[in-house]
């Protein structure tokens, strides 16, 4: 929805809560239920309420619990049989520097500070190793940010007594806390305060008032703030940017100016603007965001100007560079699926509002910020939240990597008489095995944002995976995907639930970049075979369809399957018996990895 999109307008949503509601809830149907318990220092009616909207404008409709005013240590650290019975799937820890129980004096000794700093930090800490043990979900935690005023002035920064080095300080113990624990995430209110305006963010009226620890109208940009936190956990984080090139990249049209005479560089305030944003751009790379060119233009002008001595960007940085006279809209969806995501997994950069509109027109879905003057795009991109990190796995980094070797299977595909012979030709080796640490990060990413080739489209947080992992009562099998081009990393995730002698398929996924090489064979196979060593008699498996997932409706049937259930909306239930004999359908893929073992 175009009105909770960056830049919005707080006042709007505040006043027109219930109606934003309602129009997400009929636009949308395909959302993934989560329960998130908020834990608040203050009040936090208005967080809950316009977080929700963000949620679902997000495709997460959430259920919430809500502590009672400056409940959230108790609700946190003594029995709660509310929140006990909820089970939450996230829980949001809503402090502020407000919640501080004690600041140091001009008074106090460098050991009493340091003792209170101690105090402080590990009641915190408390508080989330008791959650983390009766909860297993992601915890997300506001650090603390600056006070109003600075009672030492600037010394308040670099003094012990001052506020400000205090509060540094503990803000640099929840710190070391994240980087030591999974599954646990800052929202940094520090930098949203400073964003907005200390001044404006912390107006004291609003404490006085209604004890709210920010003003009402700041309320917006940190609800926003939270949902991208959690829509990144739940792997709803865009997977590229598809970029415009005149007076997006570069000032001018290349085609009329001549890549000679195009604004980039230092030599005026205009270019090193546009330089500046190339290299916001080309930073993205490192977090695994897929790049792609959607210019108006000639090939040739395109490549020109990407090879300009200033350009940051070069032709290899992009997976594909659609740069003809088509229409902007046919080549975003070829794009998408040249690919293989959905068009709304990527977002638009164009400073044509024309274009940008003709995209969404077709694409609905599709993200497609307004840019209006070039020393603000970095400003509107960042401030979106498109790829909010919440883990990074190796797999990530090397995204772009995968994706360009993707393209030179295409080629190879091309190449070939038949489809088998091509599947030879590509030397694959894959390694199936258990859930392992080393993987999880990319294991729970793949369950929450993997939607076509998803046969029950159910979502685990990293903290669920971990538990299913260690549980004598699941099969679980992660599978990585090789070839001669490269490595495409862990592709496919299976859940078995163990029930007598049965096994129960409650996930099975697969990534996109890997359809139709034989991959689900392969781990069906291995599948089969860790039930059979089990002595297990049956594999039963269901589908569940979705706006997205059509394309696996018969993939039980495909995998020798017989159906034993269905319904009028088109949910399936399927079974394999063990004791028939099983030919294994995988001919191309080698198989390393054990299994369980």
């Amino acid at each position: 929805m175009k009105e909770l999109e960056y830049p919005f307008d707080a006042d709007f949503i505040i006043s027109n809560k219930k109606r934003i509601k309602r129009q997400l809830l009929e636009n949308e149907s395909d959302f993934i239920d989560k329960k998130i318990a908020l834990l608040g220092g203050s009040t936090t009616r208005d967080v809950l309420l316009v977080l929700e909207l963000f949620l679902l404008n997000n495709g997460i409709r959430p259920t919430f619990y809500e502590s009672e005013y400056n409940q959230y240590y108790q609700d946190a650290m003594f029995p709660n049989e509310q929140l006990e019975s909820f089970q939450p799937d996230i829980i949001y820890i809503h402090t502020s520097n407000r919640n501080i129980e004690k600041l140091p004096t001009i008074m106090d000794s460098e050991d009493e500070i340091d003792r209170m700093l101690s105090n402080e930090s590990q009641k915190f800490v408390k508080m989330w190793d008791q959650l983390t043990v009766k909860y297993h979900c992601p915890i997300i935690q506001n650090n603390f940010e600056m006070p109003y005023y600075r009672l030492m002035g600037n010394k308040d920064s670099s003094d012990i007594h001052g506020t400000i080095n205090y509060i540094n300080h503990l803000n640099a113990e929840f710190y070391a806390y994240a980087q030591m624990h999974d599954n646990f995430y800052i929202c940094d209110i520090n930098y949203l305060a400073a964003d907005y305006g200390l001044k404006a963010w912390a107006d004291p009226f609003y404490w006085y008032m209604y004890k709210y620890a920010l003003s009402i109208p700041a309320i917006p940009l940190l609800s926003y703030n939270i949902a991208n936190i959690i829509k990144s956990i739940l792997g709803k984080n865009k997977k590229g940017l598809v970029l415009d090139l005149d007076n997006t990249l570069w000032g001018g049209t290349i085609g009329d100016d001549g890549a000679e005479n195009i604004a980039l560089g230092p030599e005026e305030a205009a270019g090193q603007a546009y330089s500046e944003f190339q290299k916001y751009i080309k930073s993205h790379q490192q977090l695994g965001v897929i790049l792609s060119i959607n210019s108006k233009n000639d090939y040739e002008n395109a490549v020109k100007g990407l090879n300009h001595p200033n350009s940051e960007l070069k032709p290899d940085d992009f997976v594909e560079i659609k740069a003809n006279w088509k229409p902007k809209s046919d080549n975003f969806e070829e794009i998408a699926s040249d690919l293989n995501v959905l068009p709304e997994s990527l977002v638009l950069v164009d400073d044509n509002p024309m274009e940008r509109d003709i995209v969404k027109r077709k694409f609905p879905k599709v993200s497609a910020p307004d840019l209006e003057r070039v020393e603000h795009y970095i400003e509107v991109i960042d401030r979106s939240g498109f790829f909010e990190v919440t883990t990074l796995s190796k797999d990530d980094l090397n995204r772009n990597k995968m994706y360009k070797q993707n393209a030179e299977r295409s080629k190879l595909q091309v190449s070939c008489d038949n489809y088998e012979e091509y599947l030879q030709s590509l030397e694959m080796k894959a390694t199936i095995e258990a859930f392992t640490p080393v993987y999880m990060a990319r294991i729970a990413q793949l369950t929450n944002k993997s939607n076509q080739f998803n046969l029950t489209t159910r979502r685990y947080t990293q903290s669920e995976l971990e538990e299913i992992s260690n549980s004598s009562d699941y099969i679980t099998l992660c599978g990585r995907l090789e070839d001669k081009f490269g490595d495409n990393g862990v592709v496919s995730v299976v859940i078995g639930h163990i029930m007598e002698n049965e096994c129960h398929i409650e996930l099975w996924l697969m990534s996109c970049r890997v359809l139709k090489r034989n991959m689900e064979f392969a781990m069906m196979d291995v599948m089969v075979a860790k039930c059979r060593e089990m002595g297990l008699k049956y594999i039963k498996g269901s589908y569940y369809p979705t706006a997205k997932n059509a394309m696996v409706k018969d993939f039980y049937q495909l995998q020798g399957f017989e159906k034993i259930h269905g319904d009028d909306i088109g949910n399936t239930e399927w079974q394999l018996d063990l004791t028939d004999d099983y030919v294994n359908k995988n001919k191309v893929i080698q198989i390393g990895g054990i299994g369980n073992e």
